[in-house]
């Protein structure tokens, strides 16, 4: 069986932790693993794993290779979607990469939580057994009470061992309907998990959805490799009709069946979510960071960086990063998304980045910023190089208060030790490296007529960005 990580997700509600260009997949929001990595980690001790295929955002290529290769996982593929398009060619592009059409794919969403292990290894393992009998597998979750935020799956009278035949496929429920749903004991939340063989899905598919397979043959066809990664063909894909795995296929096929799971399952697509899943004091405070609290409860508060005090009040969420601070009721925590879109629209960057930016070779976080200067810490990975560049406008003060850096200024190699400092200048071809052992740490100070990241000209490059 063949583990399919869909890592596609922006998670806007819960910003400000989780941005564009670093969603909650990659935070390690409830343990001190980040979602992708415990996505992974919980499928120790299932029997008879191949290597998995993850699917992502090109933008996110370095972020996810990176947390696979921290828990000693190396993909089989990781699949680059230029542009999103929902689930069901994600999984296209991965069952049109198996080895065979009879591999078993299990489809995992890389932001989910699930505290009973056990539970849900027996659950996979009875979806495997399905699957190889030509069934298209999803998991439903035993509703616990009248959610009104996720899909619902009626089950059918016909069984199939543990599984029941689908019936139907819901729509997200008003209050009323939710309740008659969880009455009845015949619906369960729709969890976005699936087992089946790649051969079963792909032949739904084309029944379904003809045009969607061909695209994604093409894509995957003219698909260049770049180091570890299987970049899929921008114009082609691009053309891809955009459609979820349900509407796509599962609600088609006669051949879905559900699983009921219970297995303390959430797929923290809120805040109010995140608390539910998060240890809590006797106040039922969920606390994470420097925080001290005066009669407070039943709230979140989250502090990155600053002492963050709290008192008198309840049901509160409170979350402090660098550069933003966000403050909502718990029950209006849904509309966090309406901030996100007010930011895009005022083409604020703290709709996508964080004040600390990661690169495959390390990270860099803006200190201060003026009209003509700007001053970041630089930390490069031990073996890690940056490009060689240039930049038209600015010019580059680099500074090393801790390892060694190799310099390369104009074609003259130069070795700068810590309390050293080094100077290039605008329109110098330059490059950074880092060849000790211990990560690098350096303050830069930028100063021009423009100083915005897209002031780049790159000349060579081992991450492929040129």
């Amino acid at each position: 069986m063949i583990p399919v990580v869909l890592s596609g997700g922006s998670g806007t509600r819960l910003w400000p932790l989780s941005r564009g260009q670093y969603p909650k997949q990659f935070l390690p929001l409830v343990s001190g693993n980040t979602m992708l990595q415990e996505t992974i980690l919980r499928l120790d001790g299932v029997a008879g794993l191949q290597a998995p295929i993850a699917v992502c955002n090109e933008d996110h290529r370095f972020m996810l290779a990176e947390q696979m290769r921290e828990i000693g996982i190396k993909p089989a593929a990781i699949i680059l979607e230029p542009v999103g398009k929902n689930t069901a060619p994600a999984v296209a592009m991965a069952a049109l990469s198996a080895r065979s059409e009879d591999d078993v794919l299990l489809i995992l969403p890389a932001d989910h939580v699930v505290g009973n292990r056990a539970a849900f290894h027996r659950a996979v393992v009875q979806a495997e057994l399905l699957a190889k009998q030509d069934l298209l597998v999803t998991f439903g979750i035993v509703a616990t009470e009248p959610e009104t935020g996720y899909g619902y799956i009626k089950r059918g009278d016909t069984r199939h061992g543990e599984a029941y035949k689908v019936a139907a496929f819901v729509e997200k429920p008003d209050l009323q309907t939710a309740q008659r749903y969880l009455e009845s004991g015949e619906y369960f939340w729709n969890s976005g998990m699936f087992a089946f063989k790649a051969g079963c899905f792909l032949r739904e598919l084309e029944k379904f959805n003809p045009e969607m397979l061909e695209v994604c043959r093409e894509a995957l066809r003219a698909a260049k490799p770049d180091m570890d990664f299987v970049r899929l063909d921008k114009q082609i894909f691009s053309t891809c009709p955009s459609d979820s795995i349900d509407y796509a296929v599962m609600e088609k096929t006669d051949k879905a069946v559900v699983i009921p799971l219970d297995a303390e399952w959430n797929d923290v697509g809120s805040w109010s979510a995140l608390w539910d899943v998060t240890d809590k004091d006797a106040a039922g405070n969920a606390i994470k960071g420097d925080v001290l609290t005066v009669d407070t409860c039943n709230s979140y508060i989250h502090s990155a960086n600053k002492l963050v005090a709290v008192i008198g009040v309840d049901n509160l969420v409170v979350v402090e990063t660098d550069d933003a601070v966000m403050i909502a009721a718990k029950d209006r925590v849904q509309d966090v998304k309406e901030v996100v879109d007010q930011l895009k629209k005022l083409k604020r960057s703290e709709a996508s980045v964080h004040r600390k930016v990661y690169r495959p070779w390390g990270h860099y976080d803006l200190v201060d910023a003026g009209e003509r200067h700007q001053t970041k810490r630089i930390v490069v990975k031990p073996g890690a190089k940056l490009s060689v560049q240039k930049h038209h406008h600015r010019a580059e003060h680099w500074v090393v208060v801790k390892g060694t850096a190799w310099v390369d200024k104009n074609g003259e190699k130069i070795l700068v030790t810590e309390n050293e400092s080094i100077y290039i200048p605008l329109g110098v071809i330059h490059s950074l490296e880092n060849p000790g052992v211990i990560p690098l740490e350096m303050v830069e100070v930028q100063s021009g007529s423009y100083l915005g990241e897209d002031d780049i000209v790159r000349y060579e490059d081992q991450y492929g960005r040129i």
